[in-house]
């Protein structure tokens, strides 16, 4: 699952620090353009997927490696 082109860690960051920076990190890429995204906040578990959902970006969980949660986030068209 880390075969995406860019990695952003969010590892020590607390909601709702780690969806604001996914975004900013997602306005920032093209269309299309892979993040694999790692984060220890159980919320993030929860808030990761529903901010992709909402922002029109695909989102898939891969699987934990130990208490971090790992996303491939896919930017889509919407902004």
């Amino acid at each position: 699952m880390t075969n995406a082109a860019e990695i952003l860690d969010l590892t020590g960051y607390r909601c709702p620090m780690p969806v604001i920076r996914l975004e900013a990190a997602l306005r920032a890429l093209p269309e299309g353009a892979q993040l694999t995204v790692f984060a220890d906040d159980p919320v993030a578990a929860i808030d990761i997927p529903l901010s992709c959902r909402e922002g029109g970006h695909g989102c898939d969980r891969g699987p934990d490696q130990g208490g971090t949660c790992v996303f491939l986030v896919t930017r889509g068209g919407k902004d």
